[in-house]
């Protein structure tokens, strides 16, 4: 099992260039008086081969943010790319096809076909392109996953734990550009969901892939490389190789009102922090309206 990130050799990729960015980014809901601005003018660069999270009070835009640099939603300003391919003006078709072919996601819900065992719903996403699996990579996934004997199992037959490694192995098995993961250990127990953040430690570390995690966890946070720190709609501030401890201070520190480099105070109410499950734009709610679990891979 992986250990927190603060234990590894952190940055032994950073060479290898940026997955994402974006520039200016701004996202706003309503208009006239109404209008909710989630995102506010964001530079962000999200690095290629690690493991970032992103933390911040609900409302604060991480979700959102998420969904932005995953083209599952429109920007009202501002550029975002994925590599070298600029995602902003995109058309739905192509943005279909970017999302099949170049990256991954694993939801809190899961978002298993019922109907499918393990195996099948690992490969859904290659199957429905008409693309056949990397047989090698995939092997590897899995194994490293620890599926071997569970391929045959439907969900139903499935721990929790088992179904979002199902989750996991599938957003890997295309050998994506980048992983996008919403509170992947939400509707998981303690046990269940630290394996689950272990494997995506391995994922990056001994798989070279990239991982973008929304999380309200210090102790999920601490898997990570880095974490970013978004209040009101903007990046207030990021912490290297980050501990459970540190990002918790600096979470109170946000609860409190006080710069991110305040002293934490001990009054503060933690749990109104933490308790945030949701963001100012539920994950499910974008799926279900615009990358339902099969429109998310649907064929050109």
């Amino acid at each position: 099992m992986s250990t927190p990130a603060a234990e590894h050799a952190v940055g032994r990729r950073d060479a290898d260039g940026v997955a994402a960015r974006a520039r200016g980014l701004t996202k706003a809901y309503g208009s006239g008086e109404t209008t909710v601005l989630a995102l506010d003018s964001v530079d962000v660069d999200i690095a290629r081969g690690r493991f970032t999270a992103v933390m911040g009070p609900s409302g604060s835009g991480k979700s959102t943010l998420m969904h932005c640099l995953a083209g599952l939603d429109t920007v009202s300003a501002g550029q975002v790319w994925l590599g070298d391919t600029e995602i902003t003006g995109l058309k739905d078709r192509e943005l279909t096809r970017l999302r099949r072919d170049r990256i991954g996601f694993m939801f809190q819900s899961f978002n298993l076909i019922p109907t499918l065992n393990a195996a099948e719903n690992i490969t859904l996403p290659m199957d429905i392109a008409g693309q056949k699996p990397d047989q090698k990579w995939l092997d590897q996934v899995i194994d490293t996953l620890g599926l071997r004997d569970r391929l045959k199992h439907r969900p139903a037959q499935l721990s929790g734990g088992q179904q979002q490694r199902v989750a996991c192995a599938r957003a890997l098995a295309s050998r994506p550009e980048l992983i996008f993961a919403d509170e992947p250990t939400g509707n998981l127990d303690s046990r269940a969901g630290l394996e689950v953040l272990g494997f995506l430690r391995e994922a990056v570390d001994d798989l070279g892939q990239s991982v973008v995690m929304v999380t309200h966890d210090p102790g999920a946070a601490a898997h990570s490389d880095v974490v970013l720190f978004l209040g009101d709609g903007r990046i207030v501030d990021e912490m290297e190789r980050p501990t459970a401890e540190a990002v918790l201070e600096r979470m109170r520190n946000f609860s409190a009102g006080r710069p991110a480099t305040g002293a934490a105070s001990d009054d503060v109410d933690v749990d109104v922090v933490l308790a945030a499950d949701s963001d100012d734009v539920p994950l499910d709610a974008s799926v279900d309206a615009s990358l339902d679990t099969l429109d998310t891979f649907d064929k050109d």
